[in-house]
């Protein structure tokens, strides 16, 4: 007896097995890039490629056969472009639409890849190794290719112990939220050094930002990405420029003025050569920044109030104890804390048509990662629950903020659904609340994930390696 469903899915499998070969190579030999509709298939397994093509079909409201993926996988890697960034959803959808043979659309498309080379290798020190710092590590590692784009070498932290270099290898290899590491992961002890998937990353042992040679490693015009939080002013950041081979410094927090707040995808396209240091903002920035910009672009916010119901951090305590932050001391994992967020003020640093228009307040709930944001705004022009949300999903599909704002439709999703998002913020389309000059969204976002996310993306700018992307993104407007 046999099962059309069982059959169907046994087919659609092993399309996805033959994808995988393909997708290593362009990678690899070519540093081309390829997604479906920014959800990238490097590293997929085969009922990961099919769960990715089932996902982006619910959304664009049209099925994405397997079969064309492959086909133009197989017709990719025939052409060999240069180093890219290629959306195949989107090449597979403007082919068929083009009525063209395959070989002269793709040509016409392809054209800005051809003879493209990769941008030199930018080396990246991790200066703390702390939530953030590891994750970052894990995308740095897992994106390293053909020798091209960043290329993490060092991670700098202070003694813990004398087996301190096995104890923050197990923690790279071993996660209790994101899971193990996808590879190996051993000790050099000797040369104090982890080793990760091939890849040597240097332990440093220091606590002064300003006296490291970086050079005595082999590191040279390297970007520090400081994951301390220690210092969030230019004066403190400065420090690690004194280092010998350092060349720039990016602070995963919230920046002082008149530090650059960068959040990608809204702001990014300021960062200029001559910016030594600049600052990502914070997650939360980062995923409703993009998020009130596409609403603003399309109804113009007039005000609002933002309120994050936020994964406790390492920054509370566990149990009660006396913590010089209001509120803080008390348990992280037993309490609901009420506290403060700068979240809100600080989008106007990358969106500053919203200056003085957002309020902000806090929630800590005892859970390790994944938050969410209610933006409760008022709007210029009305909107109704249908409109909206069609807008969004568009966005998170075709726009220029494909690569910062999921969408998801779906009654039963709840908060661990969104760990190891690669978004910085996923709108919650059946919780919208529409009524005329009022809105109310919902986005969820992995405050720990995501964001690291687009920390990479602003290494990517800095460094002058992210790759052409290709096609061109859509633009997107509420009429279509």
């Amino acid at each position: 007896m046999t099962d059309a469903y069982g059959d169907a899915w046994t087919a659609r499998e092993e399309l996805a097995e033959r994808m995988i070969p393909l997708i290593g190579s362009l990678k690899r030999e070519r540093d081309v890039v390829t997604s479906l509709h920014g959800h990238r298939l490097l590293g997929l397994s085969a009922t990961g490629i099919v769960e990715v093509h089932d996902r982006v079909a619910r959304l664009g409201h049209a099925s994405l056969d397997l079969a064309d993926t492959l086909a133009m996988l197989d017709a990719l890697h025939t052409l060999a472009p240069g180093a890219s960034s290629l959306d195949v959803a989107r090449l597979v959808e403007d082919h068929a639409a083009s009525g063209r043979t395959r070989e002269d659309y793709l040509a016409e498309v392809l054209a800005p890849a051809v003879g493209a080379v990769a941008a030199e290798p930018t080396d990246v020190v991790l200066y703390g190794f702390g939530r953030i710092g590891r994750l970052l590590a894990r995308i740095l590692i897992a994106h390293t290719g053909g020798g091209s784009g960043l290329r993490l070498r060092a991670i700098v932290v202070r003694r813990g112990a004398e087996n301190d270099l096995v104890k923050r290898a197990s923690l790279l290899l071993h996660d209790s939220v994101h899971g193990r590491f996808a590879g190996s992961v051993t000790v050099d002890e000797e040369n104090e050094q982890i080793v990760a998937n091939g890849t040597r990353i240097q332990v440093i042992y220091s606590d002064d930002p300003a006296t490291i040679d970086y050079t005595a490693h082999g590191i040279h015009d390297a970007i520090v990405v400081d994951n301390t939080g220690r210092w969030r002013d230019e004066a403190g950041l400065s420090q690690h420029l004194r280092s010998t081979g350092v060349a720039r410094v990016l602070l995963t927090a919230p920046g002082k003025s008149p530090l650059k707040n960068i959040v990608h995808g809204i702001n990014d396209a300021t960062i200029a050569d001559d910016d030594r240091i600049l600052s990502a903002a914070s997650c939360t920035t980062n995923a409703i920044t993009p998020v009130l910009a596409a609403i603003d672009e399309a109804y113009g916010v007039v005000k609002g109030h933002v309120e994050t119901v936020h994964s406790f951090t390492n920054d509370q305590n566990l149990i009660d104890n006396f913590h010089k932050g209001d509120r803080r001391g008390r348990s992280a994992v037993l309490n609901m804390v009420i506290t403060e967020t700068g979240a809100a003020k600080a989008v106007a640093k990358a969106l500053p048509q919203l200056e003085g228009k957002l309020t902000g307040s806090s929630i800590r709930v005892p859970t390790p990662d994944v938050s969410l944001a209610v933006l409760h705004l008022t709007i210029e022009r009305p909107a109704t629950k249908d409109q909206v949300n069609d807008y969004l999903r568009r966005v998170s599909l075709h726009s220029r903020l494909r690569q910062q704002i999921d969408y998801v439709e779906s009654p039963e999703v709840v908060s661990t659904d969104f760990v190891g998002s690669h978004r910085a913020g996923i709108v919650d389309g059946l919780a919208t609340i529409a009524d005329e000059d009022t809105l109310i969204l919902y986005v969820w976002y992995d405050n720990e994930f995501g964001y690291s996310c687009q920390v990479i993306r602003v290494l990517e700018t800095m460094a002058g390696s992210h790759p052409v992307v290709l096609p061109a993104r859509r633009l997107v407007t509420l009429e279509g």
